[in-house]
């Protein structure tokens, strides 16, 4: 037995299933829990979504109809959903503590068995079944390959292929990065041929910007880009102040950090924005320029090689600085 096929059997003995993914949900957090949800129904049993935090604007077209109970606002309901679960699903994080540290606790403390389905690197051992992929581009083309590898390919329908597409979409920047292989695109072919409507998919993530939203990409282009002298690296950097003058919502400074690796000549991009007494950091590269490794090393974080995250609780002006003493060590001169 395969372990695709072990999980599905897992799925099919359950009485209590739950789905979590990580803080600060995006198209593949999202799309992987949604899919798997309406997979998990195609078997005729029933799954919750619990998220550590709210859905943000710009992904709820994704969740219409759909329960997502989050720990931010509702801890304890979220809570009771973990303790008395049999099945907890852990998807596109491969840490506890990427739940944030309360929830990451009540997951861990949790009996039901744990079921981790990711593509980053470093997997830490919390779970009781892993399908662990860093090569894939998304934890969603790894739901699509648990639905076929089960043999369930049947089950595919457009419920579960729209939101494998989204996270396809979001974690591959719209199949432009180099974590897309001929594998992605004979996926894609299997989704569109279930009748998804893949330009809404894109229509509706991208283009349904408020004016503000705009406005502070303009500012954040125009006011805060900024080129390091000698080296092929951008950085952007945004107060709290000056996210509430553009009266921020959460996803409005998604894919910033891609505009400033768009500049000719930029090879790696570092996005800081400051909100909640931390400033949350961004790094994108091409190339071979491992990102992910200034971010685990000096921010608390990590990720892929030419995507990652981190977080710094000093002040913004003291991580600029930080970022900036950190480049020579960290890049070669242009």
């Amino acid at each position: 037995m395969t372990v695709e096929q072990s999980i599905v059997e897992e799925i099919k003995n359950a009485d209590k299933i739950v789905i979590t993914s990580h803080r600060s949900a995006d198209g593949d957090s999202i799309g992987s829990s949604v899919a798997m949800m309406k997979f998990i129904e195609t078997l005729g049993k029933k799954a919750q979504i619990c998220h550590p935090d709210p859905c943000p604007d710009y992904l709820k077209w994704a969740t219409n109809e759909i329960s997502i109970f989050d720990f931010e606002t509702a801890p304890d309901l979220v809570t009771n959903y973990l303790i008395e679960s049999d099945l907890i699903f852990c998807l596109d994080y491969n840490g506890a503590n990427r739940l944030g540290n309360e929830m990451g606790q009540v997951l861990e403390n949790s009996s039901g068995k744990k079921v981790m389905i990711d593509h980053h690197p470093f997997p830490q051992d919390f779970v009781d079944i892993a399908i662990s992929e860093p090569t894939v581009c998304s934890t969603c083309e790894l739901i699509y390959e648990l639905i076929d590898k089960s043999g369930n390919k049947n089950r595919l329908n457009q419920e579960i292929a729209t939101p494998i597409y989204l996270g396809l979409m979001t974690d591959t920047g719209s199949f432009r990065f180099s974590n897309v292989k001929a594998r992605t695109h004979e996926i894609l072919s299997d989704l569109l041929n279930t009748g998804m409507n893949h330009t809404k998919v894109h229509e509706n993530t991208f283009d349904n910007n408020r004016i503000d939203r705009l406005k502070l990409r303009g500012y954040a282009t125009s006011e805060k880009l900024e080129l390091i002298d000698g080296y092929p690296v951008a950085i952007m950097a945004l107060s709290e102040s000056d996210l509430n003058k553009f009266n921020y919502i959460k996803g409005d400074t998604e894919g910033l950090v891609n505009i400033a690796l768009s500049v000719e000549g930029v090879k790696a991009a570092i996005f800081m924005a400051e909100k909640d007494n931390a400033v949350k950091l961004s790094f994108r590269s091409k190339d071979d320029i491992a990102v992910n490794v200034i971010a685990s090393e000096n921010f608390e974080g990590g990720g892929h090689t030419n995507a990652a995250g981190g977080i710094s609780f000093e002040s913004l002006e003291v991580t600029i600085a930080k970022v900036k003493s950190l480049i020579p060590k960290y890049f070669n001169p242009a």
